[in-house]
């Protein structure tokens, strides 16, 4: 598992949750840091869609409809919820360097 790979992991909040794509942003130890992957952009607040970042070679990447990357949360997903997961992609260089530019200060 690599910064830029694309999974599916399941992601709570509050009292529930759903299996969705996440991007690895770095394992350290026992933990998966990772963003959301969403589809969903225009039901968003501002405030969120200014934090979401267009994944432009969506298809390349291994997803299924255009996506964005939640930045507003990093996750801490336990990395045994990766174990026996395959990779659904990762992202292109392109968008491997523009993410990182969207997220610098």
């Amino acid at each position: 598992m690599k910064p830029f790979d694309i999974f599916i992991a399941f992601v709570s909040w509050e009292s529930s949750g759903k299996y969705r794509p996440v991007l690895i942003i770095y394992q350290q130890e026992s933990i998966v840091f990772a963003f959301k992957i969403t589809t969903q952009y225009e039901s968003k607040s501002d405030a969120i869609r200014t934090n979401c970042f267009v994944i432009n070679d969506w298809q390349k990447a291994g997803l299924d409809s255009p996506s964005y990357v939640d930045t507003n949360t990093i996750l801490d997903i336990p990395a045994k919820v990766f174990e026996g997961k395959t990779e659904i992609g990762r992202l292109t260089t392109a968008d491997e360097h523009r993410l990182i530019e969207f997220i610098s200060p």
